[in-house]
């Protein structure tokens, strides 16, 4: 290794360490209001998740989704930071923390049987994950392996992701499930009569099949290999989104039951009717923009 690529991989380190773990992790040792004033204070600083912002930016804006640019960057920025404070706050906060700072609509489904739990990488997620589970629920989080490039010469964005996804295991009181391999984790607990979750909208290219939706007014492919399981196994799925309220930053939980499907277009296409409204309401929280040639088909 060169002393350049030294330099660089010291820069990356420390800059992952700053944003992944110094910066959020006040959220452990904060009050929560005076924390997420200082939030919104780090939110206007340019350098802040600058990479990633800029490119979901430039990805939002050639879609038509960024008219206020400023005021884009800064909610993006401001939802990537909560997004990771969460992880702390889950840590160190209680159930009873969680009822003052959670607004819930809708309820969960009857807990002792089968159930899918689908969500989307938009707001912060880790309080529904919280609430879940204080109601009675025990779902399986479905997860990839955490390899690849993306995490090489990156020790502390492999800890903390490796960290995060203990944390979802232990919100949940249920273990994870790999599903790098295959589906069949999650057949054989559903089967069991189990719950599975799963955030569904990741890029038709890392998944076996996919399905043609409509979203944002453009074509996009998208998972439907969970969904296929709740139609072919005749069990019901329910959608959860977790938001910020970016003005107090307060947090609200909407659920909604699907129940049982018998066709698996129709499920899909309304399924993702929910992730359509909710990047519309704010297209900012969505974290996948990044990604947004893998999903839309022009």
């Amino acid at each position: 290794m060169t002393l350049q690529n030294r330099a660089q991989r010291l820069h990356t380190e420390w800059r992952d360490l700053l944003e992944l773990v110094l910066l959020p992790g006040l959220a452990a040792i904060l009050p929560w209001p005076l924390c997420f004033r200082l939030f919104r204070r780090l939110a206007r600083c340019r350098w802040l998740y600058r990479q990633p912002c800029e490119n979901a930016l430039n990805h939002a804006r050639a879609r038509g989704w960024a008219v206020d640019e400023a005021d884009w960057l800064l909610k993006r920025r401001l939802i990537t930071l909560v997004d990771h404070a969460d992880f702390y706050l889950a840590r160190t906060r209680s159930n009873a923390w969680m009822d003052r700072h959670l607004q819930v609509q809708g309820t969960w489904p009857a807990t002792g049987n089968a159930g899918v739990l689908c969500t989307f990488h938009w707001g912060a997620g880790m309080w529904g994950l919280r609430h879940a589970r204080q109601h009675g629920l025990r779902a399986h989080a479905l997860v990839a392996a955490l390899s690849g490039a993306h995490f090489e010469g990156r020790t502390v964005l492999h800890g903390y992701a490796r960290a995060r996804t203990f944390e979802v295991s232990r919100a949940l009181g249920c273990p994870t499930l790999d599903i790098s391999a295959s589906l069949r984790p999650a057949v054989r607990a559903l089967r069991n009569g189990e719950q599975v979750l799963a955030a569904i909208d990741v890029p038709a290219d890392q998944v076996a099949a996919s399905e043609p939706v409509e979203l944002l007014d453009m074509p996009a492919l998208v998972p439907k290999a969970l969904l296929r399981i709740a139609v072919e196994q005749k069990i019901p799925l329910t959608v959860y989104l977790t938001g910020l309220r970016f003005k107090d930053g307060q947090r609200f939980l909407r659920i909604r039951q699907f129940g049982i499907y018998e066709d698996l277009g129709a499920l899909t296409r309304d399924v993702f009717r929910e992730l359509d409204a909710a990047i519309q309401e704010e297209p900012a929280a969505w974290h996948f923009w990044g990604e947004a040639d893998r999903f839309f088909c022009r």
